[in-house]
């Protein structure tokens, strides 16, 4: 720049115009107040007329070099941070490949060469291989509910057995209790923290040395979790339906005196490869889960969300569990889940593509009817095939999935038992549409007849819930007619208790005062043993096929057992001529498990009563006769 330049622009060399051109330099220039040239220029900045006597171009030049010097700092900065970057990034290189390789990861490949061997270190104090109780290791087992939860806790039984648990049958003497419980109805609950009162003052009584240890299992467990472990410390462990398996840890980490709990819902838990260890060896009879949870969603059940979404078994599992039943003794296994009869096995490659077979006429599903796989007459058909001398029932099924082909099986084969459990829960089409069931009175009842047609002297049982929401009188009464229609001759017949997290306890509102649900209840039970009553006398006079399951509870004279149907029936032997007990009686070579012909004298709501005629076996005897 030459001193003319900026004087033609109006720029001079004294006064303000040359502190303008002062703060013009600086401006535009690097000002950090640290290197000379900027102190310098600083300077100059406080005593302008002396820029030009001293001479101007001398401090150009510098001002370039300052320029000159920044820019030169800049890229060597610039160029020392790349080499170190490249440096680092050469050295991240260098480990990366002497380091694992994804195969080292995977549990079918062998450990690298490099990497030295750890066998004889200790392991981590977080890696725990083995669960292994300690010298309290002593379990007592109670059981609440449903079949599915005798079912659970052979499976628990099982568990705990193979990782080194005994099994005691006195509380007492128990280091750990283990309560298997229900979560369906209020009065069930209150029955399981009644019992937690009781077990919590045994617990205090117990020394530091021998600490009691208390666990709540199952569908309680599950909708509960918090609030049990909040309340008085009564439990010391939670573990919900899925979670049997890990009961070795948790029981395990309980006795540090820790609160534990685990009750994550699965997906695709079924408990295939685990054997349960049935709780009564003596039984004759036996449970075998098929599947677990529910899909349906009505609007009053709390299953889907205690047990969770509907999984099936693999057939094969099943079929291997029903053999060695077979092997043992067992004469009667009841197939269970809560929706029975959806059954579908997906796990086999026989026929992936499969249509299902339709819903019974009439029904409706809020989701999408599932294909493929093998369904539930499939393994009807191979489960009465392994042992002809077996009978086989199942529960607890639902009224839209009893297509034809299922009740021609039942028909032909001599070992399905001719009783079938068909819950209604509602004679009033309109609770049916509020409980979301699916299916309206109407429909039912053209199911039932034809189950009564497709199956001669068929059993039917079913399931009542009375005081739902919105019931009104004109409701109730439709039930009742429902009962005096079909002619149950089983029933379970509750009151409404409303469950958090259904459908209903979000959308319904509980409006049924309790004596009023009580009264209904009453009712149904009174018109419930009257059609009973008169179902069961029709059986007198009949000869019945009677599965014994030993002596009657009331009278060690006589013995009892369930007929083809599933009721109750007493018999003794026939009267002795001149009443002397012969020592080779009949009755004194009868066992539990053996098939006898009983003919019926005598019947009440709920039992038959008749005389022994003699033993018999399955294939040779007809049911009814």
């Amino acid at each position: 720049m030459l001193p003319g330049d900026d004087q033609e622009k109006g720029f001079g060399w004294e006064g303000e115009s040359c502190n303008s051109l002062c703060s013009f330099m600086l401006e535009r220039h690097f000002w950090c107040g640290q290197n000379r040239a900027c102190t310098k220029l600083s300077a100059l900045y406080t005593n302008p007329i002396g820029l030009w006597t001293q001479g101007a171009m001398k401090y150009f030049r510098l001002l370039s070099r300052a320029r000159l010097w920044q820019w030169h700092r800049c890229v060597f900065s610039t160029t020392s941070s790349s080499k170190e970057t490249l440096k680092r990034k050469e050295e991240f290189t260098s480990k990366l490949a002497t380091g694992p390789q994804l195969k080292d990861f995977l549990v079918n490949n062998k450990p690298a060469e490099t990497v030295s061997s750890t066998d004889d270190e200790d392991p981590p104090p977080y890696i725990i291989p083995s669960y292994s109780p300690s010298r309290n290791n002593k379990i007592y087992l109670e059981t609440y509910g449903c079949q599915m939860n005798v079912n659970d806790t052979e499976i628990a039984w099982s568990i705990l057995q193979q990782n080194g648990y005994v099994r005691t049958y006195t509380e007492a003497e128990a280091d750990v209790i283990l309560l298997v419980t229900c979560s369906v109805r209020e009065k069930a609950e209150q029955t399981i923290w009644n019992r937690l009162q009781q077990l919590a003052a045994l617990k205090r009584k117990r020394s530091k040395t021998s600490r009691m240890r208390i666990g709540l299992l199952g569908c309680m467990a599950e909708r509960l979790k918090q609030e049990i472990l909040d309340k008085e410390n009564l439990v010391d462990l939670v573990a919900g339906p899925d979670a049997y398996r890990d009961l070795p840890r948790l029981l395990s980490v309980a006795e540090t005196g820790q609160q534990v709990a685990n009750v994550l819902l699965s997906v695709d838990e079924t408990y295939a490869d685990i054997m349960p260890v049935h709780t009564s060896a003596s039984s004759k009879s036996a449970f075998v889960s098929i599947m677990r949870g529910c899909d349906n969603m009505c609007t009053y059940c709390i299953v889907p969300f205690t047990r969770g979404r509907e999984r099936s078994r693999p057939l094969q599992s099943i079929l291997e569990e029903v053999r060695m039943l077979s092997s043992q003794g067992v004469k009667e296994v009841t197939l269970l889940g809560q929706n029975v009869n959806s059954y579908r096995d997906t796990s086999s490659a026989q026929f992936p593509n499969a249509e299902s077979p339709p819903l019974s006429r009439g029904f409706s599903t809020i989701y999408k009817h599932k294909k493929g796989g093998l369904r539930f007459v499939d393994l009807l058909d191979k489960v009465s095939q392994i042992d002809p001398e077996m009978r086989i029932r199942f529960t607890s099924p639902h009224p839209k999935d009893f297509p034809d082909e299922v009740l021609q099986l039942i028909a032909e084969r001599h070992n399905i038992c001719k009783q079938i459990h068909i819950p209604a829960q509602s004679g009033s089409n309109k609770v049916l549409e509020t409980m979301r069931r699916g299916y309206s009175r109407e429909v039912y009842l053209d199911l039932i007849q034809n189950i009564q047609e497709s199956i001669p002297g068929v059993s039917l049982s079913s399931d009542f819930i009375t005081g739902f929401c919105e019931e009104t009188e004109e409701d109730h009464l439709q039930t009742l007619s429902l009962l005096r229609t079909v002619s149950y001759n089983a029933a379970f017949l509750f009151a409404y208790s409303m469950r958090k997290k259904t459908r209903a306890y979000h959308r319904l509102q509980d409006d049924v005062p309790q004596e009023v649900k009580q009264r209904r209840l009453a009712e149904l039970i009174a018109v419930f043993r009257e059609e009973a009553g008169r179902v069961n006398q029709r059986a007198v006079g009949s000869t019945q096929l009677v599965l014994v399951e030993g002596p009657s509870k009331r009278s060690p004279e006589e013995l009892c057992g369930r007929n083809d149907g599933n009721t109750k029936v007493i018999f003794s032997e026939a009267p002795i001529v001149g009443g002397l007990a012969q020592e080779n009686s009949l009755q004194n070579r009868i066992q539990s498990g053996d098939y006898v012909l009983v003919k019926i004298t005598s019947s009440s709501s709920q039992s038959l009563k008749g005389t022994l005629l003699g033993l018999t076996t399955l294939q040779k005897s007809p049911a009814y006769s």
